[in-house]
């Protein structure tokens, strides 16, 4: 099969297409013959050598989450046949003609969805319910405030709290993003280049913020939450740490209002959890998607022989919404 393999670390001209064998499914695995991949930050960051692969998983092959239809099926496998059309959550190897992935981190593409919108699904997806729903515990008529609502989880994460009854607010770096997220079912989308965030939502309060940002950032989102409110780190793209001039964590804040600070990332987890996770998935969003309730926002297709391409529009932040690598070979 054709793959696009990371060749060394570095830019984008590293990914260069290989051939390579077929992967071959193991017990509880499927084949999947790939129609499209879904793009990631952590594609870009394990290209520049700096998000190592979990041990088991394609070391230079790239890509968290593809669609197409399944070519075989290890022996443990039930509940899943060859053709059916599937997206999945992968731990590597999406950039290519064939990919692996556990049967129980496959999900049926949603009726009315091709494969290039359900392939944008699974990391996005995956990674909203359990931040924001699981650990985030968001509930009807709570205010939620995601930053970045441009990107990937940003688009899923305003439809998905719109869909179960939150009030939405989003970040953005222009005007033309944040009339996209309006447009998505955000309340309110502040243009942190022009205005502060924490000013513009104080007299609001939130109860969950996802962070994807981290830095500066901290202590503003410490200080918008309400009583009991939760804040849930995926990415901290401005650093771990508090790096804001004349600006500190206010840890009694923490202790007065009740607030929980947690996170998570998911490449690493146990096919089981994943497994837990699409099952109530497929059981609470699928239904959403299906009636027509979220909007898979796809910026840009390029070929899989394109990915360098791909890669350097995510790294130049123009995009709104999901860029998607389809094969075509």
């Amino acid at each position: 099969m054709k793959a696009v393999v990371i060749t060394e670390a570095g830019s984008p001209a590293v990914l260069q297409i290989r051939d390579r064998p077929v992967p071959v499914p193991a017990e509880n695995e499927v084949l999947i013959k790939v129609f499209a991949a879904g793009i990631n930050r952590p594609d870009i960051l394990q290209r520049k050598g700096a998000y190592p692969p979990p041990p088991g998983a394609s070391q230079d092959i790239p890509g968290l989450e593809v669609a197409g239809i399944i070519e075989a099926c290890g022996e443990n496998v039930e509940n899943l046949k060859n053709g059916d059309r599937v997206c999945a959550l992968l731990t590597g190897g999406g950039y290519a003609e064939y990919a692996v992935a556990y049967a129980g981190n496959c999900l049926p593409v949603p009726a009315g969805f091709d494969f290039v919108q359900a392939a944008s699904l699974p990391e996005t997806v995956f990674t909203v319910w359990h931040n924001v729903f699981q650990r985030g515990n968001l509930q009807a008529g709570e205010h939620f405030l995601v930053h970045g609502g441009t990107s990937g989880i940003g688009i899923t994460a305003i439809q998905l709290a719109k869909a179960f009854g939150a009030k939405v607010f989003a970040t953005a770096g222009s005007d033309e993003k944040c009339e996209a997220c309006l447009s998505l079912g955000a309340d309110l989308c502040i243009n942190y280049k022009k205005d502060d965030f924490e000013e513009a939502l104080k007299s609001t309060g939130i109860d969950v913020i996802l962070d994807m940002v981290g830095g500066d950032y901290i202590p503003k989102n410490i200080r918008l939450l309400r009583n009991d409110g939760r804040l849930v780190f995926i990415n901290t793209m401005k650093g771990g740490k508090v790096n804001a001039t004349n600006d500190t964590v206010d840890f009694s804040l923490i202790m007065k209002r009740r607030l929980q600070i947690t996170g998570s990332t998911l490449r690493n987890r146990d096919p089981e959890f994943k497994a837990a996770l699409a099952a109530e998935i497929r059981q609470k969003v699928w239904p959403v998607l299906e009636a027509g309730n979220f909007k898979p926002v796809i910026f840009r297709q390029f070929d899989l022989s394109r990915a360098a391409q791909a890669h350097e529009l995510m790294e130049s932040s123009t995009h709104i919404g999901k860029i998607v690598l389809t094969n075509q070979w």
